[in-house]
C-alpha cells in the first residue's frame, strides 16, 4: 500500500496531468497542437540532443565502470579498497544540480583551477573554440561524474554473482581461463550490462537539475526546453506546451524502462 501511494503521487499521477495538459489548451478545450508540436524541427532537435548525450555519456559510464567492477572483482568486499569505491559510488550517484556545476566550473571553467594549470603550464587552451562548457558538450563531463558510479552500483553485483565453479568446470573440460571470459562470462554478464547501460540512459535523459545549473542559456535538451514553455510566453504560441513535451519525455524514458525490466528478468534467472 505505501508503494503503491508513492508510485500513484510521483509516477501515475503525473503522467496523467502530463497527458492531460499536453491534450488541452488555455481554456480547457482539446486540441491536437500542443501533440503536433513534438514533430516540430526545434522540439526534434532538443530531443536528438538529449538523446545523443544520453547515450555518449551512457556509453562512458557503463563501459568505465564495468572495468572499475572488473578490477575490484578480486579484492576482498570488506576490504578497505571495495568499501571505498562501494561508498564513494553511492555518494557520487547522488552528485548533481547547482553542487556538480560548481564543482566544474571551479575545476574546468574558463577561469578554473585545472584550465590555467594547463595554460600556464602547457600552453594549452581548452577554450579556444568556445565556452563549450556551459554549452551542450559541457554536459557530457558533467553526466559521466554520476553516470560511472551508478554503474558500479548496478553493474557489481552482477560480476560479483560469477561462480567459481564455472571457471572451474570449464578448465576441466580443458578450456582455459582467457576462453573463460568470451565463452562463459561475457554472454552471461550481456543482459546484465545492457540492462545497466539502459538504465543509464534513462538516468542521463531525465536528468534536469545539473543542466539547469550548468547551462543557463538556451534549451538544448527536452528537461531546458520543459522549463521554456512553462516560463516563456512566446514558445510557438501554445500555453501546454510543457505537457506535450513531458508525455513524449515519459513515452521515451518509459520505453526504455520497459525494455530495462525484460533484460533484468532474464539475468536473475542466472543471478538468483
Amino acid at each position: 500500500m505505501p508503494f503503491a501511494a508513492y508510485l500513484g503521487a510521483f509516477l501515475v499521477l503525473p503522467t496523467v496531468l502530463a497527458l492531460m495538459t499536453g491534450l488541452f489548451d488555455g481554456d480547457g478545450a482539446l486540441t491536437g497542437d500542443n501533440i503536433a508540436a513534438l514533430v516540430d524541427p526545434v522540439v526534434l532537435a532538443t530531443f536528438g540532443n538529449s538523446t545523443w548525450v544520453s547515450l555518449l555519456t551512457a556509453a562512458i559510464g557503463a563501459a568505465t565502470g564495468a572495468l572499475v567492477c572488473f578490477a575490484m572483482l578480486g579484492l576482498p568486499e570488506t576490504g578497505f579498497v571495495r568499501t571505498t569505491v562501494d561508498a564513494a559510488s553511492g555518494v557520487l550517484a547522488q552528485f548533481g544540480g547547482v553542487m556538480l556545476a560548481f564543482v566544474l566550473v571551479a575545476t574546468i571553467g574558463t577561469q578554473g583551477v585545472v584550465t590555467r594549470l594547463l595554460d600556464d603550464v602547457f600552453g594549452l587552451d581548452i577554450f579556444a573554440g568556445g565556452a563549450w562548457i556551459y554549452a551542450l558538450p559541457g554536459l557530457i563531463p558533467a553526466y559521466v561524474v554520476f553516470q560511472v558510479p551508478l554503474m558500479v552500483i548496478t553493474f557489481m553485483p552482477a560480476l560479483a554473482a560469477l561462480k567459481p565453479q564455472w571457471v572451474e568446470a570449464h578448465l576441466t573440460l580443458g578450456g582455459t581461463r582467457a576462453s573463460f571470459w568470451p565463452t562463459i562470462g561475457f554472454p552471461v554478464l550481456a543482459p546484465s550490462f545492457l540492462a545497466s547501460f539502459l538504465l543509464l540512459f534513462a538516468n542521463a535523459f531525465s536528468s534536469y537539475a545539473t543542466a539547469a545549473a550548468l547551462a543557463s542559456q538556451g534549451s538544448q535538451i527536452v528537461p531546458l526546453q520543459i522549463r521554456t514553455a512553462l516560463t516563456s510566453e512566446t514558445v510557438l504560441g501554445r500555453e501546454n506546451l510543457a505537457g506535450a513535451l513531458a508525455l513524449g519525455m515519459i513515452l521515451v524514458v518509459g520505453v526504455v524502462m520497459a525494455v530495462y525490466a525484460l533484460i533484468q528478468r532474464r539475468a536473475a534467472r542466472w543471478q538468483s
